[in-house]
């Protein structure tokens, strides 16, 4: 039995939402957590599926977790890993999230050897283990590749490492940050991701006694320490919730004020959304959106490395151009797998041509509703702003997809005047 979403559309959203930890920071730092014996104490971690699993996933490795629910917003969670009892990381946890491979920092750092399985999570693309690897053997571990899992030992500390992505991989730039924080001497890595989620990671290290500068930057410095203590930390705002609910006001119409929000994150979207005809007025941790009528102009986007616009939210914002007053165009550059939302999409009557990795958009006056299939976690959040969009009753199906990556959407959505269920099939 899986759940569905049944949205009946074309109506405005007012009110209010409080935005969620990030998941893409959470995931992380929760990884972090196993670097060291002391206690660590992170809270605004969202609810979601993912982040469930890498606990299921640390428990397995040895951590003591503990949750504090009776916080109503700001879910803390303590991880105590006094020792890691097990080195293995196994294929059922890994394939459900991409993230758990991470875990292959703290077990060679803290017990010398690891075994962990290749990735899985969604179907958007190769993303490369290679760098992983290579960046294994230059800080001294032996690795075998066997049976689909990384068979990691090292006799030592890690050897310092000094080098440059030839993409800025946020995967990688976490990996290496949790590496080069235990090992012996300083490493830099040039072109590194500068997403806020990599600025999070290191500010949590940095708390944990880590020695890392330059971080937000393209070139970051690690000075390698012998142990790594305990410490507080809050999850940043989820900055691809409060982007995907402000391409929501700006396709549906209405007046949204996202709660506790950090605008600069999002800074290019709103400048994007704004030419589109939306209103935006931003303070320090909120945001409004305005839209009031139904004219939505086109625009060109492609898809960068932050602070270029995230791929996180370009199947969002193709709804958005969907509806647009003409044609225009949406280049991805990161993934490159990453329009399997377009035929859906379709389904609603968009009117989207694909060209390699650009989509050509001719914007259509107003969506059909139409029961549709969620494909990948942000894909699934198209179609639901598609369906809020749409005259009559749509159905979404394959939500799981949704929970992987969003904290109760539809009580969000709800709560500003959605007419949104989510029932069983």
């Amino acid at each position: 039995v899986m759940d569905l979403i049944e949205i009946i559309g074309n109506k405005p959203l007012e009110g209010k939402i409080k935005i969620s930890g990030s998941k893409n920071a959470s995931l992380p730092i929760m990884i972090a957590s196993l670097l060291t014996k002391e206690k660590v104490e992170i809270d605004n971690i969202p609810n979601l599926s993912d982040v469930s699993t890498l606990i299921d996933l640390m428990k397995s490795l040895g951590a003591d977790i503990e949750l504090d629910q009776s916080l109503k917003f700001k879910r803390k969670i303590s991880f105590t890993t006094r020792e890691i009892l097990h080195s293995e990381a196994s294929y059922d946890l890994v394939r459900k999230m991409r993230a758990s491979f991470w875990v292959l920092a703290p077990l060679i750092v803290r017990y010398g050897e690891a075994k962990v399985s290749l990735p899985g999570g969604c179907a958007i693309g190769i993303r490369p283990i290679d760098f992983y690897l290579s960046i294994l053997k230059k800080m001294g571990v032996k690795l075998d590749l066997k049976e689909g899992y990384v068979h990691a030992s090292i006799k030592n500390r890690l050897k310092s490492l000094n080098f440059s992505l030839d993409f800025p991989s946020v995967g990688v730039t976490h990996f290496f940050l949790m590496m080069a924080s235990l090992a012996d001497g300083k490493s830099i890595i040039k072109n590194a991701a500068r997403e806020p989620e990599v600025v999070a990671l290191a500010d949590m290290l940095n708390k944990m006694g880590a020695k890392i500068t330059g971080h937000g930057t393209s070139t970051i410095s690690i000075d390698g320490v012998g142990n790594l203590n305990g410490a507080k930390f809050s999850i940043p705002p989820d900055r691809i919730e409060a982007g995907t609910f402000a391409i929501a006001v700006s396709v549906t119409g209405g007046n949204i004020s996202l709660d506790g929000v950090n605008p600069n994150e999002i800074l290019l979207l709103s400048n994007l959304l704004q030419q589109s005809g939306t209103k935006i007025t931003t303070s320090k941790n909120q945001m409004k959106i305005k839209k009031d009528n139904h004219i939505i102009n086109s625009i060109d986007i492609s898809t960068a490395p932050y602070p270029g616009f995230p791929t996180d939210l370009q199947a969002q914002f193709m709804t958005l151009m969907a509806l647009g007053n003409g044609k225009s165009y949406i280049k991805e550059n990161i993934f490159e797998n990453r329009f399997m939302h377009v035929q859906e999409l379709a389904r609603f009557g968009a009117n989207i041509k694909l060209k390699g990795d650009t989509a050509l958009i001719k914007g259509v006056k107003e969506f059909n509703s139409a029961p549709v299939m969620a494909t990948d976690l942000r894909a699934s959040a198209s179609l639901i702003i598609a369906a809020l969009s749409a005259k009559g009753k749509s159905t979404i199906r394959r939500i799981y997809h949704l929970d992987r990556g969003f904290d109760k959407i539809e009580n969000k959505l709800k709560s500003c005047g959605a007419k949104i269920e989510r029932k069983r099939d």
